[in-house]
């Protein structure tokens, strides 16, 4: 569950980094009033505890996550 949590919140990350650098527009800022703002920082820290969390993806065994699956 923590995995797929981490994996949407860095799919967002994504996007969002995808609209600044195609369109100059910052999503997160956009919605949480600047990039400043408390509920936009707080979706940065997330993102980036969330792409810390996945690199821990790169290194497991494909066993254990067929097993966590079931």
């Amino acid at each position: 569950m923590i995995d797929k949590i981490a994996l949407l919140l860095v799919i967002i990350g994504g996007i969002n980094w995808g609209s600044i650098g195609i369109f100059q527009f910052d999503l997160v800022a956009w919605i949480g009033g600047g990039q400043s703002g408390m509920f936009s920082r707080i979706i940065y820290v997330l993102v980036a505890i969330s792409a810390i969390w996945c690199i821990s993806l790169l290194f497991r065994d494909d066993d254990a996550v067929v097993h966590e699956a079931r």
